[in-house]
């Protein structure tokens, strides 16, 4: 059994939910940025979580960059880009 990606375990994370359109596109997008960038990326499932159900609720797919919230509902590539180009931290 492996154990649940973390949020510290990548600089973009994406808070996902299952049977979640919106998730998939983004979280396609971001794994096409970040192979491009070479910048690591991981998928948290909120679903079973009761603290990032609530935390994030209706928002999912949220996405952070370096710890800080970066986006929800939609990826907006450039904007990801521009946000990887710069350090982390």
């Amino acid at each position: 059994m492996t154990s649940p990606a973390r949020a510290d375990d990548a600089r973009v994370v994406v808070y996902s939910r299952l049977d979640c359109h919106l998730c998939e596109v983004a979280e396609q997008l971001v794994a096409e940025i970040c192979a491009d960038t070479g910048d690591s990326w991981v998928r948290v499932e909120i679903d079973g979580e009761p603290d990032l159900v609530a935390r994030f609720t209706e928002q999912v797919p949220v996405t952070f960059v370096d710890g800080k919230q970066h986006d929800f509902w939609r990826v907006d590539e450039r904007r990801l880009r521009a946000a990887l180009k710069k350090a982390p931290g």
